[in-house]
């Protein structure tokens, strides 16, 4: 009698389990080979363009600031740049003025969009505005695209693309411009 009441029970608890499984929110896509910063992809962007303005390069990034923007850079982007910062025949556009934003001069401030109003909380990759400030003589305000994409764990910077009306680097994005 007891073997049975057991026996009629195992299929029971075999279901029951099955209900109590818990998905994680989003799956690992990968690994990710270099450093990483902690955070959601506005946090990290964030980061980014905090670390940019602090340490602002005239063009492609020298080689140790390229080190210094590493964990916030996709593998995608971080190699591109490497492989931009090696050739020779560089587009004179990629030799001054700041290629992380639409304006030569760079902003002097950013303040990222909240990834919170993205729905769908298992994306791999996520547009974000960034509202971008240029202080001096006179202010110049304007808005630009930052793509993050998730490596492993991390959120990452994958590419730059330009909204303001008169970007001062012709090519839509900073991929775009690399691979030409």
């Amino acid at each position: 009698m007891k073997y049975q009441a057991i026996a009629a029970l195992a299929p029971l608890a075999l279901l029951l389990s099955a209900c109590t499984t818990v998905e994680p929110a989003y799956k690992d896509i990968g690994t990710r080979i270099g450093p990483c910063v902690e955070g959601g992809p506005d946090s990290v962007a964030q980061q980014f363009y905090d670390l940019h303005i602090e340490q602002p390069s005239s063009g492609l990034p020298d080689a140790a600031l390229l080190a210094k923007y590493r964990p916030y850079l996709s593998e995608k982007l971080y190699q591109t740049l490497l492989k931009a910062n090696a050739g020779t025949d560089k587009e004179p556009a990629l030799r001054q003025g700041d290629i992380f934003s639409s304006l030569a001069a760079g902003p002097t401030s950013a303040s990222v969009a909240d990834s919170s109003r993205i729905p769908n909380t298992d994306a791999r990759n996520i547009p974000l505005r960034v509202a971008l400030t240029r202080e001096g003589d006179k202010t110049t305000e304007w808005q630009d695209e930052i793509l993050m994409v998730r490596e492993g764990t991390c959120w990452t910077v994958d590419d730059v693309r330009y909204l303001s009306q008169t970007p001062h680097l012709n090519g839509g994005s900073l991929i775009q411009l690399l691979l030409r």
